[in-house]
């Protein structure tokens, strides 16, 4: 009898040695399963992050490339005058400028608000002109341009610093780019002339006085 109870209780223990056995296998199994599920999301995550990092590495090197050959793109039809001739005097009196907008020259002490600003209405020719000083484009258009290009040159100028757009009624050309010294007429807002002038004269060599604010001046 007491032969039985022993083989009985040996049993139970060895029964309850290959539950633990089995718990701890199937513990074993779960702590692999996860490690391997979390190895495979970071790896993923790793890899997308890496994708996006490269996509918009790619994009940024393509804008760049697209933006340098903007730069070194000749500009058909570009104006350009002898900045030495060009008055830099800040001057209360008004000045009478021989090109229309006017592309240089003595102006009030005052510039216009040129961080991607744009007027519905005409702006002093000399505030405007003390904002090409500080090396802005100023974009300007006539009651023959059409509505679709002055609505994307707003657009462009908006995203762009160092930008302003305006009316000129007494323009020759219903599109008109200029900065200090340089000056085009477009025939459309797809005019790759106008990726190019922006490129090149935004804050360009032209400018005077690089880096000198453009707000905090006047607004209309």
């Amino acid at each position: 009898m007491g032969s039985a109870r022993k083989n009985s209780s040996a049993d139970r223990r060895a029964r309850i040695e290959e539950m633990r056995r089995a718990e701890q296998a199937r513990e074993r199994r779960n702590r692999l399963i996860t490690i391997g599920i979390s190895t495979v999301i970071v790896v993923g995550l790793v890899g997308f992050g890496s994708y996006l990092f490269i996509n918009e590495q790619d994009k940024q090197e393509k804008a760049d490339a697209k933006a340098k050959a903007a730069a070194d793109a000749p500009i058909k039809g570009l104006q350009e005058f002898d900045a030495k001739k060009l008055g830099r005097n800040h001057v209360t009196k008004q000045v009478s400028y021989p090109q229309t907008p006017p592309v240089g020259g003595d102006h009030n002490q005052v510039w216009m608000n040129c961080n991607g600003d744009v007027y519905d209405k005409a702006i002093p020719d000399m505030n405007a002109v003390h904002s090409l000083e500080h090396g802005a484009v100023w974009v300007t258009y006539n009651k023959q341009a059409k509505d679709a290009d002055i609505k994307a040159l707003q657009e462009k100028v908006k995203a762009t610093p160092y930008t302003l757009m305006s009316p000129v009624d007494g323009q020759e050309g219903a599109l008109m780019l200029t900065a200090w010294g340089k000056q085009v007429t477009v025939d459309s807002a797809k005019d790759p002339r106008v990726d190019s002038f922006f490129a090149k004269f935004v804050q360009g060599k032209q400018t005077p006085e690089p880096g000198a604010a453009c707000t905090n001046g006047l607004a209309l």
